[in-house]
């Protein structure tokens, strides 16, 4: 195996970004997305998010290399209230200190190499070094793979459930919370 690492994202990795996430979702979310949901993944309008998400700072964005490729990224910053509040619309009382991992992906071809790991101990680090005392991250029901990352991670579900409408398919997503001191494992 090449040299794998982790970085934070540059402007010119918004292609890679794009791609990544375009390629990552077809595969994964073919039988939970329409197909018209998925063909907006890689569009200029999709390029020009990731841009406009680099340049604004809003959430840190770290890419996992291997060797010369970039094989996934994560994009991590401070948890919106709506992103934490339980499905009544209250607040925990640790509202203001939850980072949320907004996406996490790894090219499936890369996958099993311990990039995932990587990405997310580097959005943990970063987000307890902002002052985030824990991490949310919101699922799809149907990703069983990615539900099996977090909690080999020391992750779990909290109970919190939502619906979003992805262009008039209710997909529905599971919360997971979690500590941000996560360790790599061999």
């Amino acid at each position: 195996m090449a040299e794998a690492a982790v970085r934070i994202a540059r402007p010119d990795d918004v292609d890679e970004i794009t791609e990544i996430q375009a390629r990552t979702w077809r595969f994964a979310y073919a039988k939970v997305l329409p197909e018209a949901v998925l063909a907006e993944l890689d569009t200029e309008a999709a390029r020009s998010d990731w841009a406009d998400a680099l340049a604004g700072g809003a959430a840190e964005v770290h890419v996992a290399t291997e060797g010369d490729w970039t094989v996934g990224f994560c994009a991590a910053g401070h948890a919106p209230e709506s992103e934490v509040a339980d499905a009544n619309g209250a607040l925990p009382a640790d509202a203001a200190t939850i980072g949320l991992i907004a996406t996490l992906l790894v090219e499936p071809r890369w996958a099993r190499r311990g990039h995932g790991g990587r990405l997310l101990h580097a959005a943990a680090t970063g987000l307890r070094n902002a002052g985030a005392t824990r991490g949310i991250a919101w699922l799809p029901e149907a990703d069983t793979a990615s539900r099996k990352f977090y909690t080999r991670a020391g992750w779990a579900e909290d109970g919190t459930v939502r619906v979003l409408d992805a262009g008039g398919t209710p997909v529905r997503e599971l919360r997971v919370t979690g500590p941000l001191t996560v360790t790599l494992q061999d």
